[in-house]
Parts: structure tokens; C-alpha cells; sequence
């Protein structure tokens, strides 16, 4: 088990995920995922396919605020999972470098 998750409560993670759920309901959020573009890749998927990402991970102690969410598609926040913004743009940058076939 990794450290974070010995300092993140569940009661903790629950809490602000109902917070979240409440937060895609704000105009704010439907202003958000209006283009329907993911923050990650720049791909046009439509305001329907946008996720809400934690930049910073609720499991790394992140929380459900303006400044901490932002809309992803389903690919790259499924890829994304747990890392923090330098890791992944580690993991990016290493597909970059990555031979093609």
C-alpha cells in the first residue's frame, strides 16, 4: 500500500467526491466542458465525453475545487489515474520519446 493512502481517509476521499458531483452541476463546470476539448491531449470529444479530473488526485490529498479539476477525456484520465501533474508529464514525454513501429 502506498503512503498516501495511509494518510488520505476514505471518509476523506467520499467527502469530496460528493463535493465534485456537486461541482459538475455549477455553471461553472458546464462553461468548462462547453468546447468539449480535454485538457490533457487538446482532442475536440465533446462536452459529453469530458470527465472531471483531479489535477491533483483526491487520493493524494487533492480536493474538489475549481482550481484542482479540470475536463479530460475518458482515455486520458483512465491513463492518468493517481499521478500528479509532473508525473504525468513524465509519462507523456516518455511517449514521445518512444521509438515508433
Amino acid at each position: 500500500m502506498a503512503f498516501y493512502e495511509d494518510v488520505i481517509s476514505e471518509d476523506q476521499v467520499r467527502k469530496e467526491k460528493e463535493k465534485a458531483r456537486r461541482l459538475r452541476k455549477t455553471q461553472w463546470w458546464l462553461s468548462r466542458i462547453e468546447k468539449g476539448i480535454c485538457h490533457y491531449c487538446g482532442r475536440k470529444v465533446g462536452r459529453q465525453n469530458l470527465t472531471m479530473d483531479h489535477i491533483v488526485p483526491l487520493s493524494r490529498g487533492g480536493k474538489s475545487k475549481k482550481g484542482n479539476v479540470v475536463p479530460a477525456c475518458k482515455e486520458c484520465n483512465n491513463k492518468k489515474k493517481y499521478m500528479l501533474p509532473i508525473e504525468w508529464e513524465e509519462y507523456m514525454q516518455s511517449l514521445s520519446k518512444q521509438p515508433s513501429d
